[in-house]
């Protein structure tokens, strides 16, 4: 799954200025335990975009409640890397 979570202004420069930012990105590391994290600016906001297993839906309220209550705007979207493309692509009827 690709995550994306862009933070609300307000919070997270609260978040910063108070010190608490780095908890917190450090916790949604230890809970999504990420292939991958990124952080950026889309739109003038903090960006968080993380790959990671999400073996089943109920996951998603622990994983994401700690980013509701932050009030970011959060997007999930299934995503392959290259080896899960190769296995699908070969499982297509021709």
């Amino acid at each position: 799954m690709l995550l994306t979570a862009h933070m609300d202004t307000e919070t997270a420069n609260r978040a910063v200025s108070d010190g608490s930012m780095t908890k917190i990105i450090q916790e949604m590391v230890e809970q999504l335990k990420p292939e991958a994290a990124y952080f950026t600016i889309q739109d003038g906001r903090r960006t968080c975009l993380m790959v990671f297993g999400m073996k089943d839906s109920a996951q998603m309220p622990p994983l994401l409640e700690p980013l509701f209550h932050a009030r970011s705007e959060i997007a999930l979207q299934p995503v392959m890397n290259l080896d899960d493309l190769r296995a699908g692509l070969g499982g297509i009827e021709r």
